[in-house]
Protein backbone atom coordinates (compact mmCIF):
# COMPACT_ATOMS: atom_id res chain seq x y z
CA UNK A 1 0.00 0.00 0.00
CA UNK A 2 1.08 3.50 -0.51
CA UNK A 3 1.20 4.45 3.62
CA UNK A 4 3.12 1.19 4.48
CA UNK A 5 6.38 2.89 3.45
CA UNK A 6 6.44 6.57 4.08
CA UNK A 7 7.17 6.73 7.40
CA UNK A 8 10.79 5.35 6.32
CA UNK A 9 10.67 7.90 3.35
CA UNK A 10 10.18 10.56 5.97
CA UNK A 11 13.76 11.05 6.18
CA UNK A 12 14.85 11.39 2.65
CA UNK A 13 11.95 14.00 1.45
CA UNK A 14 10.55 16.37 3.78
CA UNK A 15 7.36 16.20 3.18
CA UNK A 16 4.86 12.83 3.58
CA UNK A 17 3.70 10.67 1.42
CA UNK A 18 0.61 11.80 1.78
CA UNK A 19 1.12 15.16 0.82
CA UNK A 20 3.34 13.99 -1.92
CA UNK A 21 0.14 12.12 -3.25
CA UNK A 22 -1.84 15.11 -2.81
CA UNK A 23 0.13 17.41 -5.03
CA UNK A 24 0.63 14.26 -7.65
CA UNK A 25 -3.10 13.35 -7.84
CA UNK A 26 -3.42 14.48 -11.00
CA UNK A 27 -0.79 11.67 -12.14
CA UNK A 28 -2.13 9.03 -10.42
CA UNK A 29 -5.37 9.96 -11.87
CA UNK A 30 -6.89 9.49 -8.53
CA UNK A 31 -6.26 11.76 -5.20
CA UNK A 32 -7.92 9.74 -2.83
CA UNK A 33 -6.60 6.12 -3.61
CA UNK A 34 -4.00 3.87 -5.18
CA UNK A 35 -6.38 1.69 -6.32
CA UNK A 36 -7.55 1.77 -9.99
CA UNK A 37 -10.68 0.39 -10.95
CA UNK A 38 -11.31 -1.42 -14.10
CA UNK A 39 -13.34 1.46 -15.59
CA UNK A 40 -9.75 3.32 -15.55
CA UNK A 41 -8.49 0.61 -18.19
CA UNK A 42 -4.51 0.40 -19.32
CA UNK A 43 -4.17 3.54 -20.75
CA UNK A 44 -4.98 5.48 -17.37
CA UNK A 45 -2.28 3.53 -15.46
CA UNK A 46 0.93 5.33 -15.49
CA UNK A 47 3.78 3.37 -15.97
CA UNK A 48 5.85 2.63 -12.62
CA UNK A 49 8.74 2.28 -14.81
CA UNK A 50 8.02 5.78 -16.51
CA UNK A 51 9.57 8.82 -14.63
CA UNK A 52 9.75 12.58 -15.71
CA UNK A 53 12.96 14.58 -15.84
CA UNK A 54 13.09 18.37 -14.81
CA UNK A 55 14.59 18.78 -18.76
CA UNK A 56 11.46 16.80 -19.96
CA UNK A 57 9.36 18.88 -17.71
CA UNK A 58 10.95 22.43 -19.28
CA UNK A 59 9.91 21.29 -22.36
CA UNK A 60 6.31 20.91 -21.95
CA UNK A 61 6.68 24.76 -21.61
CA UNK A 62 8.08 25.34 -25.24
CA UNK A 63 4.77 24.24 -27.05
CA UNK A 64 1.62 22.67 -26.15
CA UNK A 65 2.18 19.75 -28.87
CA UNK A 66 5.27 18.39 -26.59
CA UNK A 67 2.91 18.79 -23.63
CA UNK A 68 -0.11 16.41 -24.39
CA UNK A 69 2.45 13.95 -26.92
CA UNK A 70 3.82 13.24 -23.18
CA UNK A 71 1.88 10.83 -21.28
CA UNK A 72 2.21 12.97 -17.84
CA UNK A 73 2.22 15.85 -19.78
CA UNK A 74 -1.75 14.87 -20.78
CA UNK A 75 -2.44 13.90 -17.57
CA UNK A 76 -1.17 16.93 -16.06
CA UNK A 77 -2.90 19.12 -18.86
CA UNK A 78 -6.53 17.25 -18.57
CA UNK A 79 -6.54 17.88 -14.95
CA UNK A 80 -6.23 21.36 -15.36
CA UNK A 81 -8.80 21.86 -17.57
CA UNK A 82 -11.20 19.66 -15.86
CA UNK A 83 -10.76 22.31 -12.84
CA UNK A 84 -11.90 25.12 -15.33
CA UNK A 85 -14.89 22.75 -16.69
CA UNK A 86 -13.53 22.69 -20.47
CA UNK A 87 -11.95 18.92 -20.20
CA UNK A 88 -14.33 18.55 -23.42
CA UNK A 89 -11.30 20.21 -25.35
CA UNK A 90 -8.23 17.73 -24.89
CA UNK A 91 -10.78 14.95 -25.01
CA UNK A 92 -12.08 15.74 -28.55
CA UNK A 93 -8.31 16.02 -29.50
CA UNK A 94 -7.23 12.78 -28.05
CA UNK A 95 -10.58 10.92 -30.07
CA UNK A 96 -9.11 12.59 -32.71
CA UNK A 97 -5.47 11.11 -32.49
CA UNK A 98 -7.04 7.68 -31.82
CA UNK A 99 -9.79 8.02 -34.73
CA UNK A 100 -7.04 8.72 -36.99
CA UNK A 101 -5.16 5.37 -36.32
CA UNK A 102 -8.48 3.47 -36.86
CA UNK A 103 -6.92 0.46 -39.36
CA UNK A 104 -10.43 -1.13 -40.56
CA UNK A 105 -12.67 1.01 -43.15
CA UNK A 106 -15.89 -1.10 -41.88
CA UNK A 107 -14.92 0.72 -38.22
CA UNK A 108 -14.49 4.44 -39.49
CA UNK A 109 -18.51 5.45 -39.74
CA UNK A 110 -19.40 3.92 -36.75
CA UNK A 111 -16.33 5.88 -34.84
CA UNK A 112 -16.47 9.23 -36.08
CA UNK A 113 -20.49 9.00 -35.58
CA UNK A 114 -19.90 8.70 -31.88
CA UNK A 115 -17.11 11.36 -31.94
CA UNK A 116 -19.53 13.44 -33.99
CA UNK A 117 -22.79 12.76 -31.47
CA UNK A 118 -20.32 13.47 -28.23
CA UNK A 119 -18.41 16.71 -29.15
CA UNK A 120 -19.75 18.12 -32.34
CA UNK A 121 -23.31 17.23 -32.91
CA UNK A 122 -26.13 20.26 -31.65
CA UNK A 123 -26.91 17.69 -28.94
CA UNK A 124 -23.49 16.94 -28.21
CA UNK A 125 -23.17 15.77 -24.44
CA UNK A 126 -19.44 17.16 -24.71
CA UNK A 127 -20.08 19.80 -27.25
CA UNK A 128 -16.67 21.94 -28.33
CA UNK A 129 -16.03 25.53 -29.26
CA UNK A 130 -16.03 25.33 -33.00
CA UNK A 131 -17.22 28.20 -35.63
CA UNK A 132 -19.96 27.69 -37.84
CA UNK A 133 -18.39 26.91 -41.06
CA UNK A 134 -15.99 24.43 -39.51
CA UNK A 135 -18.96 22.50 -37.76
CA UNK A 136 -21.15 22.57 -40.97
CA UNK A 137 -18.03 20.85 -42.91
CA UNK A 138 -17.46 18.43 -40.37
CA UNK A 139 -21.03 17.49 -40.24
CA UNK A 140 -20.54 17.47 -44.39
CA UNK A 141 -17.54 14.86 -43.74
CA UNK A 142 -19.91 12.80 -41.93
CA UNK A 143 -21.67 11.55 -44.79
CA UNK A 144 -18.39 9.81 -46.15
CA UNK A 145 -16.24 9.47 -43.33
CA UNK A 146 -12.44 9.30 -44.18
CA UNK A 147 -9.29 9.21 -41.60
CA UNK A 148 -9.14 13.24 -42.29
CA UNK A 149 -12.65 13.95 -41.93
CA UNK A 150 -12.23 15.61 -38.23
CA UNK A 151 -8.50 17.22 -38.82
CA UNK A 152 -9.94 20.84 -39.70
CA UNK A 153 -12.07 20.41 -36.30
CA UNK A 154 -9.05 19.40 -34.24
CA UNK A 155 -6.83 22.16 -35.60
CA UNK A 156 -9.15 24.63 -34.79
CA UNK A 157 -9.36 23.08 -30.81
CA UNK A 158 -5.67 22.89 -30.79
CA UNK A 159 -5.55 26.61 -31.56
CA UNK A 160 -8.28 27.53 -28.87
CA UNK A 161 -6.02 25.49 -26.42
CA UNK A 162 -2.82 27.14 -27.28
CA UNK A 163 -3.85 30.76 -27.21
CA UNK A 164 -6.13 30.28 -23.94
CA UNK A 165 -5.95 26.83 -21.72
CA UNK A 166 -2.59 26.27 -22.64
CA UNK A 167 -1.02 29.45 -21.33
CA UNK A 168 -2.77 29.25 -18.04
CA UNK A 169 -1.79 25.61 -17.40
CA UNK A 170 2.09 26.61 -17.46
CA UNK A 171 0.93 29.42 -14.30
CA UNK A 172 -0.61 26.83 -12.92
CA UNK A 173 0.20 24.50 -9.81
CA UNK A 174 -0.26 21.86 -11.58
CA UNK A 175 2.95 22.97 -14.17
CA UNK A 176 4.57 25.33 -11.61
CA UNK A 177 4.77 21.82 -8.85
CA UNK A 178 6.64 19.91 -11.39
CA UNK A 179 8.77 22.20 -12.83
CA UNK A 180 9.90 23.70 -9.27
CA UNK A 181 8.35 21.34 -6.74
CA UNK A 182 7.98 22.99 -3.12
CA UNK A 183 9.96 22.14 -0.78
CA UNK A 184 8.01 22.84 2.34
CA UNK A 185 9.87 22.90 5.97
CA UNK A 186 13.01 22.92 3.77
CA UNK A 187 16.47 22.51 5.64
CA UNK A 188 19.87 23.23 4.63
CA UNK A 189 20.45 19.73 3.86
CA UNK A 190 17.12 19.34 1.76
CA UNK A 191 17.43 22.33 0.44
CA UNK A 192 20.70 21.31 -1.58
CA UNK A 193 18.92 18.21 -3.42
CA UNK A 194 18.25 18.65 -7.05
CA UNK A 195 14.98 19.06 -8.83
CA UNK A 196 15.65 15.49 -10.70
CA UNK A 197 16.51 13.88 -7.12
CA UNK A 198 12.88 15.29 -5.94
CA UNK A 199 11.04 13.81 -9.42
CA UNK A 200 12.54 10.86 -8.32
CA UNK A 201 11.56 10.45 -4.95
CA UNK A 202 7.65 11.27 -6.62
CA UNK A 203 8.26 8.37 -9.10
CA UNK A 204 9.20 5.59 -6.16
CA UNK A 205 6.07 6.89 -4.42
CA UNK A 206 4.05 6.45 -7.68
CA UNK A 207 5.76 3.58 -8.70
CA UNK A 208 4.47 1.97 -4.89
CA UNK A 209 0.54 3.32 -5.71
CA UNK A 210 1.08 1.49 -9.10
Amino acid sequence: SCNASSSSRSSIVSFSAKDMKHRLGFLLQKSDSCDYSSSHGKKEKISSSQRVSQEEVRKWADSLENLIHHDRGLAAFRAFLKSEYSEENIEFWVSCEDYKKTKSPAKLSPKARKIYDEFISVQATKEVNLDSCTREKTSHNMLEPTLSCFDEAQRKIFTLMEKDSYRRFLKSPYYLDLVSPPGAGCGPENCKRSHTHTLDCNSNIISQCA
